[in-house]
């Protein structure tokens, strides 16, 4: 199954896709019974950095590696990534909808850990139950994200801006740009808003951004 931007038959999971431009382009292709993970107050619900809060230093990027597991302790998130490519019309292929508590990551882009916008997508629900991404919208900045690579390292990354960006005049560039050049930043999305049956679609996209801010070796199996 391949995002393409029409709801399934029967309303099933939903989803953000992505399409490639100068960057990747924001194409909202998502499919879902529509309980909608917070913030979703206003055009644009942001969390961004509270005034005065303290965030540690970027750390400098590390050598590129595929990852294999993305954790968000403090939002109970534990789950494997796989890598994902891109279908026809240029957006990137979800896990299957078998798979809700997978999360895909843009193969053909950053990997975790590089300096660049590396982009992990998740879904959101399912006809029954919350997908892996559910509370995605709950992150706030300075909590930490780890992603386990198949080198054997942990890249540990720093929330430092939260949004929810709708559909309508979507900037691709806030979402998945790099907000600061040669640093390696991280992008968790999802599908944020109300949820309209008619068209199956969720009116908005829940992007976390974070940066990297330490290294570590995975524990042992």
């Amino acid at each position: 199954m391949t995002v393409a931007g029409a709801s399934r038959p029967v309303v099933g999971v939903a989803w953000t896709a992505l399409a490639l431009g100068l960057w990747l382009w924001g194409r909202e292709a998502t499919e879902g019974p529509g309980s909608s993970p917070a913030p979703t107050t206003g055009d644009i619900a942001a969390v961004g950095r509270p005034l005065g809060a303290a965030l540690p230093p970027a750390h400098e990027p590390i050598a590129p590696a595929a990852p294999r597991r993305v954790e968000l302790p403090s939002l109970g998130i534990s789950a494997p990534v796989v890598a994902r490519g891109l279908d026809d019309a240029g957006a990137i292929d979800p896990p299957p909808y078998e798979m809700p508590r997978t999360v895909g990551w843009f193969g053909s882009g950053t990997r975790p850990g590089a300096a660049g916008a590396a982009l992990l997508v998740g879904h959101v629900d399912t006809e029954t139950r919350p997908a892996v991404f559910h509370d995605l919208g709950a992150a706030r900045p300075g909590a930490k994200v780890r992603v386990t690579r198949t080198d054997g390292t942990v890249a540990e990354f720093t929330v430092d801006d939260v949004r929810v960006l709708p559909r309508d005049h979507f900037d691709p560039a806030k979402a998945y740009g790099p907000h600061v050049p040669h640093r390696a930043e991280l992008r968790l999305i999802t599908c944020g808003g109300a949820f309209d049956r008619a068209t199956g679609r969720y009116a908005a996209n829940v992007v976390v951004s974070a940066y990297l801010t330490g290294t570590g070796v995975a524990p042992s199996a």
